[in-house]
C-alpha cells in the first residue's frame, strides 16, 4: 500500500511540475513578444520626425480644391476638434496652390465652442487670404453645430436628402427622485454654495434651477442665431420656424435660404474653382501615432493575459 501511495504521489508531482513547467513557458513566450513590441515601438520613436499621416503631403498636383473634411460628432475630446480641424485649414489656406478651400461636411454636430472656434478661425483666415474662396458642401447629416461653423463659408451646397438645420441648443439628463423614494434610498448632498447642486439628478428640480439653466440656453442659442444671420444675411427667409430647432432636406434648406445650391464638392470644384483636382488637407493621426495605438493596444492585451493566466486556478 506504501508502494502504490509513493508510486501516485510521484506521478502527481511529476504532472504537477509539467503543468508548472508550461505555464513558465507560456509566460516567457509572451515575455519576449512584449519584449519584440517594444523594441519596434522605441525604433520608430527614433523615426518619430517622419510622418505619413496628411494626405497635403503628397506630390504637388498644381492649382486645387483644397478639401477639410468633418465627420463624426464635434467635440474637444474627440477626432473632430476645433484643434484638429484648424491645423487642417491653416495648411489648405497657406499652400500655395490652393485655388479654394472646401469643408466637406458629415456631421450632426456638437460642442458650441468647437463649433464657434472653427467659425471664428474661418473668417480670419478669410481676410487674410481674401483672394481664397471658401465653399461648404453638406453630405447625410449637416445641423446644429456643423451647420454653426459652416455658416462662415462663402457658399453653402448641399444634396438634395441632405439634413441639414437644427439651429438650436439642448441640454438633457434624467431625474430620480421617484425611483428612490420607491427603492427607499435617501440622498445626501452636501454643498457650499446655495447652487452648487444645481439640477443635480437625485434631488427634486426646483423652478429657479430651470430658469437659469434656460437663460444660459437661450443666451447660446442667440450666439448660434447671431452667426448663422451674419453669415447667410440677407439669403435667409423669414419662416419663424428656421430657429426653432426643425431639420429640413437640403432641397428645403436652399429654398429657405440656408443652403445656396444643389450640389457636391466635385460639383464645387469643377463649377466655382475651375479644377478637377481635389487635394485633401483633412489632418488624421500620423503613422507613428497609429502604430503606437496599435503598439499600445498589443501591450495592454498581452499584460492582461499573463494577469488571467497567474490569476487561472491551479
Amino acid at each position: 500500500m506504501n508502494d502504490e501511495r509513493w508510486e501516485r504521489e510521484a506521478l502527481r508531482e511529476v504532472a504537477q511540475e509539467g503543468i508548472r513547467e508550461r505555464r513558465r513557458a507560456r509566460r516567457w513566450s509572451i515575455f519576449f513578444r512584449l519584449a519584440f513590441l517594444i523594441y519596434l515601438f522605441l525604433l520608430l520613436f527614433a523615426f518619430r520626425g517622419l510622418d505619413l499621416g496628411l494626405g497635403s503631403d503628397r506630390e504637388d498636383v498644381g492649382p486645387h480644391a483644397a478639401v477639410v473634411k468633418i465627420n463624426g460628432v464635434i467635440m474637444s475630446d474627440g477626432t473632430t476638434r476645433a484643434e484638429t480641424v484648424i491645423q487642417g485649414l491653416r495648411r489648405a489656406f497657406e499652400d500655395g496652390s490652393t485655388a479654394g478651400v472646401i469643408l466637406q461636411i458629415n456631421s450632426p454636430g456638437g460642442s458650441p465652442v468647437q463649433a464657434s472656434q472653427i467659425n471664428n478661425e474661418i473668417r480670419r483666415l478669410k481676410d487674410e487670404y481674401p483672394d481664397t474662396p471658401v465653399y461648404a458642401v453638406g453630405e447625410d447629416m449637416f445641423t446644429s453645430g456643423a451647420y454653426y461653423l459652416a455658416v462662415s463659408a462663402d457658399k453653402i451646397f448641399v444634396d438634395r436628402a441632405t439634413m441639414i438645420g437644427s439651429i438650436g441648443v439642448l441640454m438633457n439628463g434624467f431625474g430620480f427622485t421617484d425611483a428612490m423614494d420607491k427603492l427607499g434610498v435617501q440622498r445626501r448632498l452636501y454643498t457650499a454654495g446655495d447652487n452648487k447642486g444645481l439640477l443635480d439628478p437625485f434631488s427634486e428640480e426646483r423652478d429657479e434651477d430651470v430658469a437659469w439653466i434656460q437663460g444660459l440656453l437661450d443666451d447660446i442659442h442667440e450666439q448660434f442665431i447671431d452667426a448663422v444671420r451674419d453669415g447667410r444675411g440677407d439669403k435667409l427667409s423669414d419662416d419663424d420656424k428656421l430657429f426653432s430647432g426643425l431639420i429640413w432636406t437640403g432641397e428645403e434648406g436652399v429654398r429657405l435660404g440656408l443652403a445656396d445650391e444643389i450640389g457636391s464638392v466635385h460639383d464645387v470644384a469643377r463649377n466655382e474653382l475651375d479644377t478637377e483636382n481635389l487635394r485633401d488637407f483633412t489632418p488624421r493621426p500620423s503613422f507613428f501615432e497609429r502604430f503606437a495605438g496599435r503598439i499600445g493596444m498589443s501591450l495592454a492585451e498581452g499584460f492582461s493575459n499573463i494577469l488571467l493566466r497567474e490569476q487561472a486556478p491551479r
